[in-house]
């Protein structure tokens, strides 16, 4: 078993933080008690952060004095994009990435307020002298995104991809089929030793899941 604990790939100078938040996920009139990871990849000097849930505190400790040059969010269910306010309000100068498809989702959670940069497939967010290339993952939610840093061996999916399968697609704006055609075309092509670093619970490795594509399918969600 992977668990985020063992996850300390560098390259660089880059190096990869990480801590875990705890709170609620709201959709469709439910709520749920959950634990999100965070991840602060970064330099002495710059680094970025890789979603924002539920509590600032942790993720600024984790940022310490460096400049914090985005925050990262593979999409925009609330229980990843909760405290974006609070790091922009330490860090004003932080570009607020999403990709647009999601933002009926981020208008439940921030009405008032806007993300600066639009995520696009393809796009390429550079740390210190890592590149952080975005995949769009559709399925768990329209505008769901990975990002691949080939440097460092590693792959944030959020929760398009976890130990073990698929992230939910039960709830609103989301679709199984479409998250499975995002997982095996854009994901489990990476190289198979890419270890991949998950929104909730233990990491794992795209050779780890590659051989259960079709169990998945089977089981269907």
């Amino acid at each position: 078993m992977t668990t985020a604990a063992d996850i300390q790939p560098s390259a660089g100078g880059v190096r990869i933080d990480h801590t875990t938040t705890s709170g609620t996920f709201s959709l469709d009139g439910g709520t749920w008690d959950v634990e999100n990871n965070v991840w602060v990849v970064g330099d002495e000097e710059t680094c970025v952060v890789v979603d924002a849930p539920h509590d600032a505190a942790p993720i600024l400790e984790l940022v310490g004095d460096r400049r914090l040059t985005h925050v990262l969010l593979t999409h925009a269910h609330d229980d990843h994009v909760t405290v974006v306010p609070q790091l922009l309000a330490a860090h004003p100068g932080a570009q607020v990435a999403l990709h647009p498809d999601d933002r009926v989702l981020w208008s439940q959670s921030h009405p008032d307020l806007e993300p600066t940069q639009d995520l696009a497939d393809g796009d390429v967010i550079t740390v210190g002298d890592v590149e952080l290339r975005l995949l769009h993952t559709p399925g768990h939610a329209p505008g769901a995104c990975c990002f691949h840093a080939p440097a460092l061996g590693v792959v944030f999916t959020g929760d398009t991809l976890f130990q073990g399968g698929p992230g939910a697609t039960g709830r609103s704006y989301s679709d199984f089929p479409t998250i499975v055609d995002s997982i095996r075309d854009r994901l489990l092509s990476l190289p198979p030793e890419t270890v991949v670093l998950t929104g909730h619970g233990d990491s794992t490795t795209i050779g780890a899941e590659q051989p259960d594509l079709d169990e998945w399918v089977r089981r269907g969600h």
